[in-house]
């Protein structure tokens, strides 16, 4: 099955669910990451006296090497403003997403749940226009069948003391993904809401019952 991740920034997929993607890449899915922003202008670009730009350029050759490492069928960066997706018609975002979407055709689309885990804005507003193309486009698509919500749980969130951090209730978690050593060499579970969908027992898989 193909699934494709959305994220705003560089590194939202592998702060995120990186060991998943390994584990559907293993099991031979085509796994396709679209990121808004190249992420220029985060704070550490303060350590090295960069510009937006020059942080940018060094976070998309960092992503090259992410999309090799994960072995992603294909990757796509754009360049929209890095902190400003708030300030951009959501509109304008919804046409670029919609347009890849349908390059794409994937069973599986992954965005960030509601409250984007850290809260941060960007995430807020990717979450918001995800959902949206996602409503729209099924209504006459033959291939999308599921939105998958990245998110973490409480129990892990109240542990990131020195974070404002999100989680998602129990109730809330449809999708348990259980990583092992063969994905970068750690065990860990990744989580996901699935939308407008209801799973007890929770799913091993975002493509399970697909």
């Amino acid at each position: 099955m193909k699934v494709l991740y959305i994220f705003p920034h560089p590194d939202d997929e592998c702060f995120g669910p990186a060991h998943a993607i390994s584990k559907q890449v293993r099991e031979g899915h085509e796994v396709y990451l679209l990121t808004l922003t190249k992420g220029g202008a985060t704070r550490q670009r303060h350590k090295y006296d960069y510009t937006i730009e020059e942080m940018g350029e060094v976070r998309y050759k960092e992503m090259l090497e992410v999309a090799k490492i994960l072995k992603l069928k294909a990757m796509e960066v754009l360049d929209l403003p890095d902190g400003g997706l708030k300030e951009i018609d959501p509109h304008e975002i919804e046409i670029i997403i919609k347009n890849h979407i349908e390059k794409i055709k994937p069973d599986v689309i992954v965005t960030y749940a509601i409250h984007g885990v850290s809260g941060f804005h960007d995430h807020l507003v990717i979450h918001a226009v995800v959902k949206s193309v996602y409503c729209e486009l099924r209504k006459t698509s033959d291939y999308l069948k599921r939105l998958a919500l990245f998110t973490i749980t409480e129990e892990k969130a109240l542990l990131q003391k020195h974070f404002h951090i999100n989680g998602s209730k129990d109730e809330e978690i449809d999708c348990i993904e259980t990583v092992d050593d063969e994905d970068f060499q750690n065990f860990i579970e990744v989580v996901f809401e699935i939308f407008q969908e209801e799973h007890n027992p929770k799913l091993k898989s975002i493509f399970e019952k697909l």
